[in-house]
């Protein structure tokens, strides 16, 4: 029998008890496709904030720092850093000295700070710390709104077309080499990496239904895919495939903040070849 390392990928996000996102979609799709996740939480909250009342929060404050030094003692070996919603400038320095504990791994960053044109609350002083990490990153993974918080842009008034989706991934392209933009209109996709070597536009039929912890979904995916060798475009493409069938997996009768039913169909991913 041939044995297989997994790829070691150190998460560092929140963890919500109940909700489906962050950490509680990362870690079980990336074990899932084959990779060890090493859990690292910034903070820990009964819930996500989106419609399920005011969660019980606790900040894990010095347990990061402490984690990450008994990591680097035992010498693990890290293929990839994949950070998701930071709570503070602790976070952020968190991020930053993992990206210098381990120098060679992917770095991927989902630059968490607002959707549906506006911060999250209380996001907006940690824009320019997020910005920062985003030029430190080999990937980041913006939505629309983050990505035109990101670039100082205002947000769109009408829907983008296909140019101008390409024209703003170009200018992301000057932030990070590679960007994927998600949560376009009509279900689109579209990233642009090397400075517009690869761009493409990734669609799939809109589904009329709108679930929190969706965004985290497609970023464990598609990290996933990368480190199983994948183009991004490809690695893109099995993320929104991965969603959308989440989503027609969820009744329409459930609750929507309790997130999409995406545990049934994790032996997907485990059987693809994204």
């Amino acid at each position: 029998m041939k044995y297989i390392a997994p790829k070691t990928v150190l998460c560092i996000h929140d963890l919500s008890g109940a909700g489906r996102c962050s950490m509680g979609a990362a870690a079980p799709v990336l074990a899932a496709m084959g990779h060890q996740p090493i859990m690292l939480p910034t903070a820990l909250f009964s819930t996500h904030t989106g419609g399920l009342g005011q969660p019980a929060a606790q900040m894990c404050g010095g347990y990061g720092p402490a984690a990450l030094q008994h990591y680097r003692e035992l010498g693990l070996q890290i293929d990839c850093i994949y950070s998701g919603y930071l709570a503070g400038t602790g976070d952020q320095e968190l991020v930053r000295r993992a990206f210098e504990f381990w120098p060679e791994a992917l770095k991927i960053v989902d630059p968490v700070l607002g959707d549906g044109g506006r911060f999250y609350t209380g996001m907006e002083d940690k824009l320019p710390g997020v910005r920062e990490l985003c030029r430190g990153a080999d990937v980041i993974l913006p939505n629309l709104t983050e990505a035109c918080l990101l670039l100082g842009l205002p947000q769109p008034q009408q829907e983008l077309d296909q140019a101008g989706a390409g024209a703003l991934a170009e200018e992301l392209a000057g932030l990070c080499g590679q960007t994927v933009v998600t949560g376009l209109p009509q279900g689109r996709h579209l990233a642009c990496a090397g400075g517009g070597k690869e761009r493409f536009v990734v669609q799939r039929l809109r589904i009329d239904r709108s679930y929190p912890g969706t965004g985290d979904l497609f970023a464990s995916v598609l990290v996933g895919a990368l480190l199983r060798g994948n183009a991004v475009s490809a690695a893109a493409d099995a993320a929104a495939g991965f969603v959308a069938e989440a989503i027609e997996n969820t009744d329409p009768a459930a609750n929507p903040a309790l997130g999409v039913w995406f545990e049934p169909l994790l032996g997907r991913l485990a059987g693809r070849g994204v």
